[in-house]
C-alpha cells in the first residue's frame, strides 16, 4: 500500500492558489492568490459571500479538484500534484468531508451509509474480513453523534438535523486527521445548526481534530477559533465582507 503522509503538529496550507473557470470561451477567474494555513487542532473558519470561492478552495485543499497555480502542502510537503491513486488515499485516510446536502445514499440505513467510507477503503475480501470490527466501530461514532436510536432508518426517515450528523459520522468512520465541512449548518434552522456546531466543537476540543469550515453567516463563522474571510477570490478583512 502507498504510505500515507502523517499529520503532525504543523499545518495545511495553500500558497499562490489560483482556480479559472471556463464559461464556453470566457474564464472565469475564482481564486486570485490565495494564501493560509491552518495548525493542528485549530477550528478554522473561511467566511465570504456566494460566489467568494470559499467551496473551490475547499475543494482543494481536500485534493477533489486541482488549482491551476499554487501549490496545497500538508506538513509542508506538497500534495496537490500527487499521483491520483496517491490523492485518493489521503481522501480516505487523512481528509474528512461534511457537505451542505448530506450526500447520503437513500438505498442504504444509517448504518451502512457511516461505513461507506471503509468500503472505499479496503477489498471486498478485507471488509468482510473485518465486518465485525467496521460495525462495531461505525455504532460508536453513530453514537456519539447521538443518532443509536435511528440506526436501521433510511436518509428519507431522518431530519436534515439528523441527516447531517449521520454524515458527520461517516466522516469520523475514517478517523480523519483533518475535518472540511462546507456549509454544515446551510440547510439547517438556528436551533438545528446550533446544536450541529455544538458537536463540531466538541469534537475539536475532545480529539484535538482540525477543521476547516467554510460558511456565509457570521455568526456560526464566530465560534471557530479564527476566521478567514474571502472576496472575489481574494482574502479581505472581515469588515470589507458584507
Amino acid at each position: 500500500m502507498t504510505e500515507i503522509l502523517p499529520m503532525n503538529d504543523e499545518h495545511i496550507s495553500a500558497v499562490a492558489l489560483e482556480k479559472i473557470y471556463f464559461k464556453g470561451e470566457i474564464q472565469v477567474p475564482v481564486l486570485r492568490g490565495i494564501r493560509m494555513s491552518a495548525k493542528k487542532g485549530e477550528f478554522l473558519s473561511i467566511i465570504g459571500q456566494s460566489g467568494s470561492g470559499k467551496s473551490t478552495l475547499l475543494h482543494l485543499l481536500g485534493l477533489l479538484d486541482t488549482p491551476d497555480v499554487g501549490e496545497v502542502l500538508l506538513e509542508g510537503q506538497r500534495i496537490d500534484d500527487l499521483p491520483p491513486r496517491v490523492r485518493d488515499e489521503l481522501r480516505n485516510r487523512v481528509f474528512g468531508f461534511i457537505f451542505q446536502f448530506y450526500h447520503l445514499l437513500p438505498e442504504l440505513n444509517l448504518l451502512d451509509n457511516v461505513l461507506t467510507p471503509q468500503m472505499i477503503r479496503y477489498s471486498i475480501r478485507e471488509y468482510w474480513t473485518k465486518r465485525k470490527e467496521l460495525k462495531e466501530r461505525a455504532r460508536y461514532f453513530i453514537d456519539q453523534v447521538g443518532l443509536s436510536h435511528r440506526i436501521t432508518h433510511k436518509p428519507s426517515e431522518l431530519s436534515g438535523g439528523e441527516m447531517q450528523r449521520a454524515a458527520i459520522a461517516r466522516a469520523l468512520m475514517g478517523e480523519p486527521k483533518l475535518l472540511l465541512a462546507d456549509e454544515p449548518t446551510g440547510n439547517l434552522d438556528v436551533g438545528t445548526g446550533g446544536e450541529i456546531m455544538e458537536l463540531l466543537n466538541r469534537l475539536n476540543e475532545e480529539q484535538q481534530l482540525t477543521i476547516i469550515m467554510v460558511t456565509h453567516d457570521r455568526a456560526v463563522a464566530k465560534q471557530a477559533h479564527r476566521t478567514i474571510c474571502l472576496q472575489e477570490g481574494k482574502v479581505a478583512k472581515l469588515a470589507e465582507v458584507a
